[in-house]
């Protein structure tokens, strides 16, 4: 039910604009609402489930496999990403490697089913593979936004697939509720992985096929590593884009710190039990998808430079928020000013990104792009955890120490001489 609204709500807001086919659109956010169903699998489900069922946690050695798979994981995309967004472009073969990165996603989850108590290393190699696969295929699904929306439709667009992406995650949570709380987890993996797979079915079939091939995939392969250095050079020459991945780099790890701190923070600090745990993120979902709905016509008009700098001000007021909660009912106000946050940043910082980067390069730039999101993902959670271990556990001094992420990021967008309203540019 919510993916057919979804399709219908998108599809007619398409038609709204000009030059945007709407079935390739409402087919494009279709897929955010697919990956997402694997989304709650890291944040909720899957983490614990390997962590207490399949290594054991009694003394921390489930965190420490699972750390060590999602460190894997980010560093196999963060360093892979660059180059095949240069193969993608100069084989002309993203949609191909769209498709094969979700497979492989569904495919290891379908495998979490095969993975039982003690299997420590099996269950270690199908969650990398299958965060790989997931991470690996937002690339390819990112470097389309410049090519299925004009620069004055991007910024809504963005925020378009981000709204319909959370209500995926929504559905994930919902349908977790109904079969985990059966204990039925080998039935929920083959679900999710059916969901992957039947709504990326949209995408695969409707989305542009990508430009002819200049190469074939061995000479692209080699000519990626070639053009992923020639593309760090260049980024390093365009200041706007080198300013703004820098800024995105911090700001970004604040984000990323706080969501996966915020479960840690509810159970320890403030005693959430698990059914007010998986409610406190759905709450988060809803609220994230209202803003990435409400902030996206905004980003094309005021620009997502402002919207992002708005963003930021709005997680500055989060953290600081967490650090003096003392209730449940607080927390579950600042989980929702966080959502809001949460969907606006991520919908206005991809379509920022998507005016920094020359035609004919979309891949190959939203590799690095990734680079900068998923290598981030390290510093913010050091600095949580060891303000946390150097404080005796003091998990509200670690959480506002993420603050200072947020206003380094804010002081290096402030430089970044681009991110005006899109509008204004086609106008001109």
């Amino acid at each position: 039910m919510q993916s057919s609204v979804g399709f219908s709500v998108f599809a007619s807001l398409a038609y709204t604009a000009p030059l945007v086919n709407a079935r390739v659109i409402a087919s494009w956010c279709l897929y955010d609402f697919a990956n997402s169903f694997y989304a709650v699998l890291p944040a909720v489900l899957w983490t614990v489930y390997f962590r207490e069922k399949i290594v054991g946690n009694q003394r921390g050695e489930g965190d420490w496999w699972w750390g060590l798979a999602v460190a894997a994981s980010m560093l196999i995309v963060a360093f892979s990403s660059p180059v095949m967004g240069a193969v993608a472009d100069y084989a002309g073969v993203r949609k191909g490697l769209l498709v094969v990165y979700t497979l492989a996603c569904a495919g290891a989850v379908a495998l979490y089913t095969t993975v039982e108590p003690g299997m420590l290393y099996w269950g270690l190699l199908v969650t990398v593979v299958s965060y790989v696969g997931f991470e690996g295929a937002i690339v390819f699904y990112n470097a389309y936004l410049p090519e299925i929306a004009p620069p004055a439709y991007q910024g809504r667009v963005s925020g378009w697939g981000f709204a319909v992406g959370y209500a995926g995650s929504l559905a994930a949570l919902l349908l977790a509720l109904w079969l985990a709380g059966a204990d039925r987890f080998h039935l929920l993996w083959l679900s999710i992985a059916s969901a992957i797979l039947l709504f990326s079915l949209p995408a695969f079939l409707v989305l542009p096929g990508g430009v002819s091939p200049r190469l074939g995939m061995g000479e692209a392969a080699r000519a990626g590593i070639r053009e992923s250095w020639r593309t760090f050079q260049d980024i390093l020459k365009l200041r706007p884009t080198r300013r703004f991945l820098l800024a995105y780099f911090f700001f970004e790890d604040g984000v990323n710190t706080v969501i996966v701190s915020a479960a840690g923070f509810a159970v320890r600090t403030l005693q959430f039990e698990q059914k007010e745990l998986v409610g406190l993120f759905a709450l988060v979902q809803i609220s994230a998808l209202v803003g990435a709905f409400l902030w996206a016509k905004p980003t094309d008009r005021l620009g997502p430079k402002r919207v992002v700098m708005t963003m930021l001000l709005q997680w500055a007021v989060v953290v600081t928020a967490a650090y003096f909660v003392q209730t449940k009912v607080q927390f579950f106000f600042v989980a929702v000013l966080a959502g809001t946050g949460l969907g606006a940043i991520q919908a206005a910082s991809r379509a920022f990104m998507s005016t920094l980067i020359p035609k004919g390069r979309e891949a190959d730039f939203f590799g690095f792009y990734s680079f900068c999101g998923k290598s981030a993902a390290v510093l913010g959670p050091l600095l949580f955890g060891g303000v946390s271990r150097a404080t005796g556990g003091n998990q509200r001094a670690a959480i506002l120490s993420v603050l200072l992420l947020f206003l380094i990021g804010a002081l290096l967008l402030r430089r970044v001489r681009a991110g005006g309203s899109t509008l204004v540019s086609v106008a001109a």
